[in-house]
């Protein structure tokens, strides 16, 4: 089970940290995601993470802005986003898969329900 935490309302150019807790049988060498859908548009991948090898995956408009990180300790996903804009508007969903093979929707099998982050 993944369960986001953290969206809030910010203004542009403030900051956000989103947490994912992951519970239930523990799986290793997963790749590790976070994905937006604002309204209207389609679900698209964030930032992903191979836990194998610790790998980490941008998409060009958050490349600098936002990183992702895990805490294995606590199995925990996070995604630190700073100088956010508004189009970085949208609700944030976790998701993971031992082996997606793409970046999209349908290749992860794993879904937490959401955190709503709005950036004005």
């Amino acid at each position: 089970q993944l369960v986001e935490s953290g969206g809030s309302s910010v203004q542009a150019g403030g900051s956000l940290r989103l947490s994912c807790a992951a519970s239930g049988n523990k799986r290793s060498n997963l790749y590790l995601a976070w994905f937006r859908q604002a309204p209207g548009k389609e679900r698209e991948w964030v930032a992903v993470v191979a836990t194998a090898y610790g790998g980490t995956y941008y998409r060009a408009s958050v490349q600098g802005r936002f990183t992702i990180s895990t805490d294995n300790a606590v199995n925990t996903l996070y995604l630190q986003m700073n100088s956010l804009k508004p189009e970085d508007t949208a609700m944030y969903y976790c998701a993971a898969d031992p082996d997606p093979g793409a970046w999209s929707r349908q290749s992860f099998r794993y879904w937490g329900q959401g955190t709503q982050v709005t950036v004005s």
